[in-house]
């Protein structure tokens, strides 16, 4: 192969390094946008605040967000894969980093992310509160029907602290319906709604029983806050329990002209099985009295 081809073959791997590399930078600052703007959001700061506090033009914020950041972000992201180390590590002062903390960062960097869930899921029961503090508060989750309300009531009573019903409170708090909450401002909007109230409640209740609505486990910001706050209990029962103790409370919507509810029922339970396990503990209380669930509820919390 002559030399003039070997240079012609060595620049056409340079370009298209380089045009590898510009997509790159493209999508690590588009990623950058997004996670401001998610960050912005989750705060509830507008981007005119932001801005002010940051010290910097709306306009440069909304070029920042909309995925057109600096070149000079795109230039750090490059050296710091020069030495190969995190973006992280490379811009936090020595005061505020250790030794310990860039091998934590390292080993967390290396790690698949479906593991990464497992990992903080065992930081928060490990490193979270201490475990006397979490007792103190105890946190009955799982589908209607598998009598949460009931067993949690009885326990508040046994432990001489407040019942909380979350859905209650929630209601109480806005003034509203749980199902006109939903019809304004759909599953995502109860969702922050409950996430807020639960946060108001750990602020001013130190100790209590609190029913949790059976899908708040599927909002992981607020499954942690339960995981770390509470002493959790998976409150279960046989999709067919769940679905007959509903219906002898006299509410016999879960079949109105849907023939199919039990499938359903059977689907939703299936889904968030592997989130329900995280619980601290298991009360199983399919064909029992309910005096035998709550002497199995008992012994567990107050063990």
């Amino acid at each position: 192969m002559s030399t003039q081809t070997e240079n012609t073959l060595k620049d056409t791997e340079t370009q298209d390094a380089g045009h590898t590399d510009e997509r790159g930078d493209g999508e690590f600052l588009m990623s950058l946008g997004k996670r401001v703007r998610e960050i912005r959001d989750r705060r509830g700061m507008t981007r005119k605040l932001v801005a002010r506090e940051a010290a910097v033009s709306e306009r440069h914020l909304a070029h920042l967000e909309a995925g057109e950041g600096n070149v000079s972000i795109v230039l750090l992201r490059h050296i710091s894969r020069a030495l190969d180390v995190s973006l992280i590590e490379l811009l936090a002062p020595d005061a505020e980093d250790t030794v310990e903390k860039r091998l934590i960062r390292r080993f967390l960097e290396r790690l698949p992310q479906h593991r990464l869930e497992e990992v903080v899921f065992r930081l928060m029961r490990d490193f979270g509160h201490e475990e006397a503090v979490r007792r103190k508060r105890v946190a009955l989750i799982g589908l209607r029907g598998a009598g949460k309300s009931t067993l949690g009531s009885r326990l508040a009573k046994e432990m001489g602290v407040p019942f909380i019903e979350l859905d209650r409170e929630i209601e109480r708090e806005t003034g509203m319906p749980s199902s006109e909450l939903f019809a304004l401002y759909g599953q995502p909007g109860y969702r922050r709604i409950e996430h807020r109230t639960l946060e108001r409640l750990f602020r001013e209740q130190e100790k209590g029983v609190i029913s949790v609505g059976g899908g708040a486990v599927s909002q992981p910001e607020t499954y942690d806050l339960l995981l770390s706050n509470c002493l959790t209990v998976w409150v279960k029962a046989q999709p067919e329990e769940h679905m007959a103790r509903v219906m002898a409370q006299g509410d016999l919507r879960p079949m109105a002209g849907n023939d199919e509810a039990m499938e359903d029922l059977k689907r939703i339970l299936a889904a968030r099985e592997a989130l329900y396990a995280k619980a601290d503990t298991v009360v199983d209380t399919s064909g029992e009295t309910v005096d035998e669930s709550f002497m199995k509820l008992r012994q567990l919390v107050m063990s």
